[in-house]
């Protein structure tokens, strides 16, 4: 049984703590069933919410296409061949959302929105982090394989990277049951769930391999030749084994006559998922889009949707 809200999901963001006041004893996760999110078995009441996912339950990774970093003199350039991690984001089983939900771990210097919903209902200010930044983190971990991954492959657009990190830590990663502080049992190390998260982030990007399903069905970057939304969708379609929402940025669609105001640049892909126990574990029931509504931004005119190669210089 598919439910439509999850519990957890009329439980009001906390914005101060945890997400669930649990103790950091007794979670032994082989023990636990791999239940799958957004069904009766995950309910917190009934289930260790450290061993399956009750808050955040669909889950969607994301990725972006961009042409530029904007940061290339400093060396922050696009990998080749590959699309960038956005972030693996813990929606609730209606597709609604929250944000910033454990302010206690708040590590993101710009915040967006830089408010949450707190208790009752009000409106509570996230402020601006100004410790450490996130790869710092990663260093005193001594995982400086992991963090040049992240550097190559997680990269932002505008801004350093080690920013962007923080905000999909800050924003999405404290709305998950399973990293909640309590879940590391009491030989938690600070920031071990931040690491954690990273890792989960990377295991699902990793299993998307976006540009390469794309440049099977021979769909490649190109300033000349654009595609149509039904054949991108289509060859994600068939190698996720369910469709993706497809965002597109830039000018809109027009044409005479037409009802048709989809925009034309393709630029993410958002793939959807139950986990089976932990998001950690890499388990997982891929989603329709539909699900949560709208599977794309995008024009469905013929050949409209430009897909556009990266600038020169931008990409190593």
């Amino acid at each position: 049984m598919y439910l439509i809200i999850a519990a957890a999901a009329t439980i009001l963001p906390v914005v101060l703590g945890q997400v669930y006041s649990q103790s950091n004893l007794n979670h032994t996760c082989l023990l636990v069933p791999d239940y799958q999110s957004c069904t009766v078995n995950a309910n917190p009441l009934t289930v260790d919410s450290c061993c399956v996912e009750t808050y955040g339950g669909l889950v969607l990774a994301t990725q972006f296409w961009d042409t530029y970093t904007g940061l290339e003199s400093s060396g922050q350039v696009l990998p080749k061949n590959s699309w960038t991690l956005h972030g693996l984001w813990p929606d609730f089983c209606n597709g609604s959302f929250t944000q910033y939900c454990d302010l206690s771990r708040q590590y993101d210097p710009s915040p967006s929105p830089n408010t949450t919903t707190g208790p009752n209902g009000t409106t509570v200010s996230v402020p601006a982090y100004t410790g450490p930044g996130v790869d710092t983190f990663v260093q005193d971990f001594g995982r400086y394989d992991l963090l040049a991954y992240m550097k190559k492959y997680w990269v932002s657009q505008g801004s350093p990277s080690a920013g962007f990190w923080a905000h999909e830590f800050s924003k999405h990663a404290t709305c998950y049951s399973t990293f909640d502080v309590p879940c590391y049992g009491p030989k938690y190390e600070q920031h071990e769930e931040v690491i954690d998260f990273f890792e989960t982030a990377i295991t699902y990007f990793r299993q998307l391999p976006t540009y390469d399903w794309l440049a099977d069905a021979g769909i490649v970057p190109s300033n000349t030749t654009s595609y149509s939304l039904h054949d991108i969708q289509n060859a994600l379609r068939i190698r996720f084994g369910a469709t993706p929402y497809l965002g597109c940025s830039g000018p809109k669609y027009s044409a005479p006559n037409s009802t048709d105001h989809g925009k034309t640049v393709l630029s993410e892909a958002w793939y959807y998922h139950n986990v089976l126990g932990r998001p950690q574990d890499g388990k997982s029931v891929v989603l329709d889009a539909s699900v949560a509504g709208s599977v794309s931004s995008c024009s469905n005119a013929t050949g409209a949707i430009w897909y556009y190669e990266r600038g020169a210089g931008s990409q190593a």
